[in-house]
């Protein structure tokens, strides 16, 4: 670990002089590749920095132990004990910062709701998520944007795609993608009862033109006018696109625009980040041997999380996390879940170093 560890702070420092250099600063691209590989390698270096200094710390209290000073040896001994507390905690610190990172964490995050079993109670709590969705995002300050919506009748969406942009966005929704369970009296119920629905969400990082690269001949392009609850240019323009990537038969349709041009545009973001998704999932199935990672799968047919509107709980089955602020939680504050979910990822991968 602590070769690689030198490695990695010799490759900090080299990036650190290349940054200053004249014909990096000239190339837009460059730059901001040498500043983005610099803001990952920083807590790395700044840990294994602090971690050389208690080791110094460590090994200077351990020669004054042999001291004649009596006082200077007990000294010496409060020291060392504290200079391997800290080493330890260092080493822990360390060893999680090396952990591979998904190099689609600092992505901008694009996330699919469809109503399930349940009807329109499934609609309207689809609805309820992409409300709750949307206010975690503006707490953390990131903008959403709606990409493509179905609505309902009675407010909710038979199935909405939105995009969340902002620093770390993938790496803080990757995990609620599968199936969402709502227990709850609806509202379109007149006797009170509790009915179970079930909504399905699907994560997807969004996938920029060289990730992607998508051959015009290979897509199937129609325009039809739009329809659905609301709009005063509903059925009066064929705006809406429908597009369908040949290959591999996906099939994305977009009309919340009155632009051609725009719905056009965000049903192509939409395409990418599925075909780049489609294709992150193969190739996660195709490792032979790999470990599946117990939390973030991605599976859509997995029941994930409970919503349990008389008793206030929200349950996420994954990591046997129970939370009784339901509230809080429809209203956006994510982060004691998200966090519980990060946290028990990595545990999942540092048993599987």
């Amino acid at each position: 670990m602590l070769d690689k560890l030198k490695s990695i702070e010799e490759k900090f420092e080299a990036l650190n002089e290349e940054i200053c250099l004249p014909e990096a600063m000239s190339d837009i691209e460059h730059y901001r590749k040498i500043t983005q590989e610099l803001k990952k390698l920083t807590p790395i270096v700044e840990a294994y920095r602090e971690y050389k200094k208690a080791q110094d710390d460590y090994d200077g209290a351990k020669e004054l132990l042999d001291s004649s000073d009596k006082e200077l040896r007990e000294m010496a001994k409060e020291e060392l004990d504290e200079s391997k507390d800290r080493l330890e905690s260092l080493r822990d610190k360390l060893k999680i910062l090396l952990i591979p990172r998904d190099p689609n964490d600092d992505k901008n995050v694009i996330i699919e709701i469809r109503g399930g079993a349940g009807g329109e109670e499934s609609a309207l709590f689809a609805n309820s998520l992409f409300r709750m969705y949307s206010m975690y995002a503006e707490a953390k300050g990131w903008k959403s944007e709606v990409l493509s919506a179905n609505p309902t009748e009675l407010g909710g969406f038979k199935e909405i795609s939105f995009m969340i942009s902002g620093d770390g966005a993938y790496s803080r929704f990757k995990f609620e993608s599968g199936v969402h369970r709502v227990q709850r009296v609806p509202e379109t119920e007149s006797q009170g009862r509790i009915h179970t629905s079930t909504v399905t969400v699907a994560v997807l990082p969004e996938a920029d033109e060289v990730d992607v690269q998508i051959n015009p001949a290979d897509l199937q392009i129609d325009t039809f006018r739009s329809s659905g609850a609301g709009g005063q240019h509903i059925n009066k323009t064929e705006s809406a696109i429908r597009i369908t990537h040949i290959p591999t038969g996906t099939v994305v349709e977009c009309q919340d625009e009155r632009s051609q041009y725009k719905n056009k545009d965000k049903a192509m973001k939409i395409l990418r980040s599925r075909i780049l998704e489609a294709e992150r999932t193969k190739r996660s199935e195709e490792i032979a041997g790999e470990r599946r990672m117990q939390v973030g799968t991605g599976d859509r047919s997995e029941r994930i999380r409970t919503y349990n509107f008389p008793q206030g709980r929200v349950s996420d089955h994954r990591i046997g996390l129970t939370l009784y602020k339901i509230e809080a939680i429809m209203n956006g504050d994510l982060d004691e879940i998200i966090d519980a979910l990060i946290t028990a990822d990595t545990a999942e991968k540092l048993r599987a170093e």
